[in-house]
């Protein structure tokens, strides 16, 4: 697992990791020229690539080569996986103004000293050590986030705690106007709205950033930079109540129940749509990924199940709709049966009833549906 911690890095270590993360920057630049130009890099090539860049820059020689092979090795690993995982794009370039720092140390690039940590070439920066390691770490992931702190996160060996014992099962269907509906109302998670709330506050804060931002190719004023934090200490204070919530729940479901029936629903291309700013103030992507992580840390069954005809099928009788179902349209209504109930309560309904399959296609959604009617009536 991963414990992580703030960092209070003075002047002089700041500079120094803001130095180290250019050298390893330029490397994932270098890397991904040799990919464009048709030089294939694998790791290795890449290891001759960074031996003879060092022998020829000294510039690059001050640095770590712990942390510069940690960055290639990330490379290779991301360029590999592109090949492998369907929609996974190739690694591109990192500009400095788009980019956040992050560097990698294993074992032999830090150490923990008198509660602060040392990393190569002698930065040493005192921790935040707001709980202790259970473990030595086998390695620490230093990055800086958009307010400009820096933090640690270390990868730890913990015991695994147990869960309380449950017997329940559930189905939980995404949404906007509720955040995430179960087969069971009492887990619901409703939509909060913490972006919309500070949408005033964030929106004042954009306008003093326009009217104090410089033509380009000017720096830009101390003003312009308070403005800009302002904007991101706004952004960041509702991704972490998000986080929070999302914790809180997720933490319900998984102490209540074994087995765990999610609708596998990617909200990527909404952002691309007019329904953007609702689905990033929902936050269905983190409430999703912290579910299903803490159900398989806790030993639940947690089954991924397609979004296809889900809205469209109903659970109580296991008919397909003829048409397409409306966003407009809150209210399922079965043409075969009569059966009426909310969408996204019929949709959760549905999904849980593929629990008996790992993963299902959505054709085969009614065929579960029909086969779990004799179990009893509580399976749906």
């Amino acid at each position: 697992m991963r414990y992580t911690y703030r960092l209070r890095p003075g002047v002089t270590a700041a500079a120094a990791l803001l130095a180290e993360w250019g050298r390893c920057r330029w490397l994932w630049n270098e890397a991904v020229h040799q990919q464009k130009i048709g030089a294939k890099p694998t790791f290795c090539k890449l290891s001759k690539l960074l031996t003879e860049a060092r022998s020829r820059n000294t510039w690059l020689r001050e640095g770590s080569q712990v942390v510069q092979q940690q960055t290639l090795r990330t490379y290779a690993s991301a360029l590999q996986a592109s090949f492998k995982i369907k929609g996974r794009g190739r690694p591109t370039i990192k500009k400095l103004k788009k980019t956040l720092p992050s560097l990698e140390y294993t074992l032999r690039g830090f150490t923990i000293r008198d509660r602060r940590l040392r990393l190569a070439d002698g930065i040493e920066i005192p921790v935040v050590w707001s709980r202790e390691l259970p473990s030595d770490p086998t390695s620490v992931r230093v990055y800086q986030d958009s307010l400009g702190h820096w933090y640690a996160s270390f990868v730890v060996r913990r015991e695994a705690f147990g869960a309380p014992e449950a017997s329940g099962a559930i189905g939980v269907d995404w949404g906007v106007r509720t955040t995430a509906t179960t087969a069971d109302a009492r887990f619901d998670l409703p939509h909060l709205g913490h972006r919309k709330r500070c949408a005033a506050e964030l929106a004042r804060a954009q306008r003093k950033m326009a009217r104090r931002r410089r033509p380009k190719g000017h720096a830009q004023s101390n003003g312009y930079h308070r403005a800009k934090h302002a904007a991101a200490k706004l952004h960041k204070k509702a991704a972490r109540q998000n986080s929070h919530d999302s914790r809180q729940w997720a933490k319900s479901i998984v102490d209540n129940h074994q087995v765990i029936a999610v609708e596998d629903f990617k909200p990527k291309f909404l952002a691309k749509s007019t329904m953007a700013r609702k689905i990033a103030d929902a936050a269905i992507g983190a409430a999703k990924r912290e579910l299903i992580e803490r159900g398989m840390r806790a030993g639940r069954r947690v089954v991924l199940v397609p979004p296809a005809y889900t809205t469209m099928t109903c659970s109580e009788c296991a008919v397909r709709a003829k048409q397409r179902i409306g966003l407009s349209v809150r209210v399922f209504e079965c043409a075969a049966c009569g059966f009426t109930a909310c969408r996204d309560l019929n949709a959760a309904r549905t999904v849980l009833a593929t629990v008996e399959r790992d993963r299902v296609g959505g054709d085969d959604v009614r065929h579960v549906i029909t086969s779990l009617r004799g179990v009893g009536s509580n399976a749906v």
